[in-house]
C-alpha cells in the first residue's frame, strides 16, 4: 500500500510542478511530462508516450489534461488519472483566477507586455524542440508510412486548405488500417 501511496504522491506532485512551472500550453508541458515519466521515473516506454500524445492530441480537450489522464491511468489506474488531472489543472486555475482580478493592470503595463512577448519566443522554441524530438523517434522506426502521412497532412492543411477535421479522420483511418495490418503480420509470424 505504501508503494501505491508513493506513486500517487509522485504522480500528483510531478504534474503539479510541471503545470505550475510551464508557460505556453500543452505543447510545452507534454515534452516535460515525457522527460519526467519516461526518462526519469521509467514508468512509461517511449513508444507508449508517443501513443499517449497522439491519442491526447486527437481527443477533444486540452492536450496537457488528456495526456495527464492517460499517463495517470497507465501508471495507477482511475485514481492515478484523477490525481494527474488535479495536478495539471490546479495551477492554471489558481493563476488565471488571480490574474483575472488584476487583468486591467496587467493589460496596460508595457513591461508585462514585453515579458509576455519574450515568453512567446521561448514557447516557440520549446514547441520546435518537441517537433524535432518526436520526428526523430518516428524516423528511427525506419517506416515510410508515418513520414508520408505526416508530410501529406502538412501539405493538405497548409497549402491545400483541407479541413483539419477531414485530415484527422483520414489520418486516423490510415493509422487504424496500418495497425490492423501490422497485427495481422505479427499473428501470421507467430502462427508459423
Amino acid at each position: 500500500m505504501e508503494n501505491n501511496g508513493h506513486k500517487f504522491k509522485q504522480l500528483f506532485l510531478s504534474t503539479l510542478k510541471l503545470s505550475a512551472c510551464t508557460f505556453g500550453g500543452g505543447y510545452v508541458i507534454v515534452p516535460l511530462m515525457r522527460k519526467r515519466f519516461v526518462d526519469e521515473l521509467h514508468w512509461i516506454e517511449e513508444q507508449e508516450m508517443l501513443d499517449f500524445i497522439a491519442i491526447a492530441q486527437s481527443s477533444p480537450g486540452a492536450i496537457a489534461v488528456n495526456t495527464s489522464i492517460l499517463v495517470g491511468y497507465h501508471v495507477a489506474g482511475f485514481a492515478g488519472a484523477m490525481l494527474t488531472v488535479l495536478g495539471t489543472v490546479l495551477p492554471p486555475l489558481v493563476i488565471i483566477s488571480v490574474i483575472s482580478l488584476f487583468y486591467q493592470a496587467f493589460r496596460q503595463n508595457a513591461i508585462m507586455n514585453l515579458v509576455m512577448a519574450g515568453m512567446l519566443c521561448g514557447v516557440a522554441a520549446v514547441i520546435f524542440d518537441v517537433v524535432l524530438n518526436m520526428a526523430k523517434t518516428v524516423l528511427q522506426q525506419k517506416r515510410f508510412l508515418p513520414v508520408a502521412v505526416l508530410i501529406s497532412a502538412f501539405i493538405a492543411a497548409r497549402f491545400l486548405h483541407v479541413n483539419i477535421i477531414a485530415i484527422i479522420f483520414v489520418c486516423g483511418g490510415i493509422g487504424a488500417l496500418d495497425t490492423l495490418y501490422a497485427e495481422k503480420l505479427r499473428k501470421a509470424g507467430h502462427g508459423k
